[in-house]
């Protein structure tokens, strides 16, 4: 398939599937929770209509707060993913069927941003 037309349709199967996209990350904001990371859900309909589904997910560091921003997209075939806010492709974390990779794919990132020198 051509490539725009994937884009295309991926991007239109991510703006139509806003309720799938919510549904994933109410899922992975238990999960992060769990580990005790505080969420912030940046997708009640009320709220924000037109922004995509968001969630911030934040730690305290030694330093400051660090937080990361995940949000849903359609991937190919048919499947869902976990992605990180404003990386675009590069920011993919794992498909939204494996909560536990993106909770610890979260997790590092975190980490990471907290302890920047042990990386």
């Amino acid at each position: 398939m051509n490539r725009r037309v994937e884009r295309f349709v991926l991007g239109w199967r991510t703006r139509v599937g806003r309720a799938t996209a919510i549904r994933y990350l109410d899922v992975l904001a238990s999960a992060v929770t769990s580990k005790g990371y505080r969420c912030l859900k940046l997708y009640q309909a009320d709220e924000l209509p037109s922004y995509p589904p968001m969630l911030w997910v934040f730690a305290c560091g030694p330093d400051d707060l660090v937080k990361v921003a995940v949000n849903v997209r359609a991937t190919s075939g048919g499947t869902w993913g976990y992605y990180e806010a404003g990386r675009g492709r590069c920011g993919y974390l794992s498909l939204c069927g494996d909560t536990r990779h993106a909770t610890e794919q979260v997790d590092a990132l975190l980490k990471h941003r907290m302890f920047p020198a042990t990386w």
